[in-house]
């Protein structure tokens, strides 16, 4: 079962994030957001993998937009 909930949660540091939401499966967290950190290396344009800023995330980048961060439920 799929819980969605829209939300301007801090809990990733993305509390001014415009568009964001959570979509828990199960034990796991998808939090999806629009990117808006500068980056100062360059970007692969289609995805981008990365460590989170929080132990144990993994953030995805899409097309140079779209951040998806991965992430146990609490």
């Amino acid at each position: 079962m799929t819980h969605l909930s829209i939300t301007l949660n801090p809990r990733f540091g993305l509390e001014y994030a415009p568009m964001s939401f959570t979509m828990r499966f199960g034990k796991r967290e998808l939090f999806i957001c629009r990117d808006f950190r500068k980056r100062y290396y360059h970007v692969n344009p289609i995805i981008e993998c990365g460590a989170g800023l929080e132990a144990g995330h993994l953030e995805i980048l899409l097309l140079r937009r779209w951040l998806l961060i991965l992430s146990k439920a609490r």
